[in-house]
């Protein structure tokens, strides 16, 4: 299938043809057809699947399509998004694949003065791409009005409530139009946002593509066991030594991420750290550095993270093991993309074994075991201190799911029939020895073979 197969209007097709986009990815063969009927979305789909084209492409259509805001200048659509490097990654593809409708698009944050971005709004835009925080300031001093929305998206549903901004995403949509569009898109489904769907959805087609638990084919993992306090040697000892151009280097913490990056300025090494205390120009310019092949190693924090999407990146070295095992796939996820290989590291101290095991049982992969290093210490006599996970050895067990009442994209114009939504499943048992990854469409390019095609889109 092409991007033509989906009906998408010449202007958009001409943007995806000079950005190399020629097959859509699975979400997006899912999710464009009914939302270009007007239809309701409810997607499960995590970072790079091509989730931001899945929705902006056909989002840009409509708004071309139906000509001029009434009344004149007036907002036709929000994109709710929880951080401000989500939100200008989503700008940016706008722009890209917008460049030839008459669409215009502003992004609104904090972190910086809202002047120029007041200004933007009065000269009139049709789409507004948020943070929430921002959002409700300009709405509470009457600058910015979403009384004739026409489209509301919500991206990034279960990250809005991990970060706390559920109370915010609700008090947005008490101002918006109740004749509208809406389109709520998530990773993950916890219960406050399968009630959060029920709310504001109206008879919604779900889409789901890659499930949290899976990674990527051609990313190879391997796990260093290590001394918490050798952690920084180590992560040294790799930059120093091994084959890394350059690599995203996740830290739990936000005192860890800048202590990490000055420890390898100090060695010589390339680094900046990003974290939610970092003023936004800073985290622009080290991300553009980064991107740029200006640093050999960018150190951040969860949710610092969202909205990375570096071409290329070939190294994902976690110095602290997530204690939730989904935010391990999310991780890695930044490598391996457009069907390059990857490589993702991860450090293993005394307290984190179980967080170990409970990614390995969530992703039904026993991640390889590198001993060739100066710090290694046998992980058969760690004790199991700390964690969540209480079993001595995982085990395989499946989960439940619900998604009744949500209707399942067809070929064409989506039929009305009800169908219950997948179940997922759990994972196999930790262990020694190596395994390769497991499938599924991770990447914002993936979905379609070989022979060198492009297919997808943020």
């Amino acid at each position: 299938m092409t991007f033509s197969d989906l009906n998408l209007i010449e202007p958009l097709l001409q943007a995806l043809h000079e950005e190399g986009y020629t097959h859509p990815t699975p979400i997006q063969e899912q999710a464009i057809p009914p939302i270009l009927n007007g239809d309701d979305i409810l997607g499960c789909a995590q970072t790079g699947t091509g989730k931001t084209a899945a929705f902006s492409l056909p989002l840009l259509q409509r708004l071309h399509e139906a000509g001029p805001a009434h009344p004149a200048k007036a907002i036709r659509a929000l994109i709710l998004t929880p951080t401000r490097e989500l939100a200008l990654q989503i700008g940016e593809s706008i722009a890209a694949y917008g460049r030839y409708t008459n669409i215009k698009h502003t992004v609104i944050f904090g972190g910086v003065g809202q002047t120029p971005q007041v200004e933007q709004i009065r000269r009139g835009v049709d789409i507004v791409v948020a943070t929430p925080g921002r959002l409700l300031d300009l709405m509470n001093q009457g600058l910015l009005s979403i009384k004739h929305l026409e489209t509301f998206i919500l991206d990034e549903a279960d990250r809005m409530l991990d970060m706390g901004f559920i109370h915010d995403v609700r008090k947005v949509i008490a101002q918006i139009p109740a004749k509208r569009q809406t389109l709520l898109f998530s990773a993950t489904m916890p219960q406050e946002i399968q009630k959060l769907s029920s709310s504001v959805l109206r008879d919604p087609v779900y889409v789901e593509v890659t499930p949290v638990s899976s990674t990527a084919e051609k990313i190879a993992q391997k796990v260093y066991f290590v001394d918490k306090t050798a952690k920084r040697a180590l992560l040294r000892h790799l930059l120093e030594t091994g084959d890394i151009s350059r690599a995203l280097v996740f830290s739990r913490t936000k005192h860890g991420a800048d202590r990490i990056a000055k420890d390898l300025a100090k060695a010589g090494i390339s680094a900046q750290a990003i974290h939610g205390d970092k003023a936004q120009s800073t985290r622009v310019k080290a991300l553009t550095q980064f991107k740029n092949n200006e640093l050999r190693a960018l150190v951040a924090t969860d949710i610092a993270a969202r909205g990375i999407d570096v071409d290329d990146l070939t190294h994902v070295i976690n110095i602290d093991l997530p204690n939730e095992p989904e935010t391990y796939v999310h991780r890695i996820g930044r490598t391996g993309r457009a069907g390059a290989e990857g490589l993702a590291l991860s450090f293993c101290d005394d307290t984190e074994l179980p967080y170990l095991r409970d990614i390995e049982r969530l992703t039904k992969q026993t991640i390889e075991i590198d001993e060739e290093h100066p710090f290694h210490i046998d992980y058969k006599k760690l004790p199991l201190t700390g964690g969540k996970s209480t079993d001595k050895i995982a085990k395989a067990g499946n989960g439940g799911g619900g998604n009744r009442g949500f209707r399942q994209p067809q070929a064409g114009r989506p039929q009305s029939s009800r169908k219950p939504k997948p179940s997922g499943s759990g994972g196999s048992a930790a262990g020694g020895g190596s395994a390769s990854g497991g499938g599924g469409n991770r990447d914002r390019r993936s979905g379609s073979g070989g022979g060198g095609r492009r297919s997808g889109g943020r």
